[in-house]
């Protein structure tokens, strides 16, 4: 849950670098999909996996990293984003009612209602009137965050590395498009790219998307979605220290009850299950 916390603000300071959003999104998948292409077990797939990892590769590949740093170069302060990502949790609870036919008891009900209201908590602080693109953008983030860990179920019988390395491929060409057409001087910039940023890249791509999100992809091959993914509630409490720590960043009180509330709905979320 560290290294999932710690992209948020390593994504600032990589924005602080200079490396536009959309580019760095797609370097981070360029490095997913050449650190996992030597561990693939390359297979004939059957077809009805094709819809499944089509959709799964643009949810996961593009759509989650074009909002993830959109959001967080939209944002002033990162505290918010931290806290409003969570919301993937109660999202793939009720995507995975709709598509895996698992049920939603009144507890539940009464968590995932808890955890909007969290995020309505924090949207009435003063600050956060220059942060409402940001959280937008971050919505739409973890909507599709969830979205493919539902659609991951149906992937069970396709080799983990090559579904992440689709992933990572299909993302590098997609967001390097977006790269070159929206932000465009792509090659000046990739020329332009600090060593400090480049490292970045490689904690981006390495660390927390090999290293967190397929270890958590593997859990969700053998267990529910909605019994994996409550855990990953625990990576704002990271992501806030380190944003206190590198930008000396201090939620509110607002903030804070805000993302008390939505985390520990969240959590036991899990607990009920």
């Amino acid at each position: 849950m560290f290294l999932l916390g710690s992209a948020y603000p390593t994504t600032k300071l990589g924005l602080n670098a200079e490396i536009p959003p959309i580019l760095f999104g797609s370097l981070r998948m360029f490095l997913v999909f050449i650190f996992l292409l030597p561990f693939c077990k390359f297979q004939k797939i059957n077809k009805k996996y094709i819809l499944p990892l089509f959709v799964f590769t643009l949810s996961m590949g593009t759509a989650v990293n074009l909002f993830l740093y959109l959001s967080v170069d939209a944002s002033n302060i990162i505290a918010p984003i931290v806290i409003i990502a969570p919301l993937s949790i109660p999202l793939a609870i009720l995507l995975s009612s709709i598509f895996m036919d698992e049920k939603i008891s009144k507890i539940q009900w009464l968590l995932i209602f808890s955890s909007i209201f969290g995020v309505v908590l924090i949207g009435f602080d003063p600050k956060i009137s220059e942060e409402i693109l940001g959280m937008i953008l971050i919505g739409c983030m973890a909507f599709f965050y969830a979205f493919a860990q539902v659609i991951s179920r149906y992937l069970k019988s396709l080799d983990l590395m090559f579904t992440n390395s689709v992933m990572g491929l299909v993302g590098f060409v997609t967001l390097m498009l977006g790269s070159i057409f929206y932000e465009g001087q792509t090659i000046y910039n990739l020329q332009n790219i600090s060593l400090d940023g480049w490292l970045l890249i490689f904690h981006h791509g390495v660390l927390c998307s090999i290293m967190g999100h397929t270890m958590m992809f593997y859990l969700y091959k053998f267990y529910p979605v909605g019994r994996v993914l409550p855990f990953y509630a625990l990576f704002p409490v990271f992501g806030i220290i380190l944003s206190y720590v590198i930008f000396g960043e201090i939620p509110t009180l607002l903030m804070s009850l805000g993302g008390l509330v939505v985390i520990t709905s969240v959590f036991y979320l899990q607990k009920i299950r």
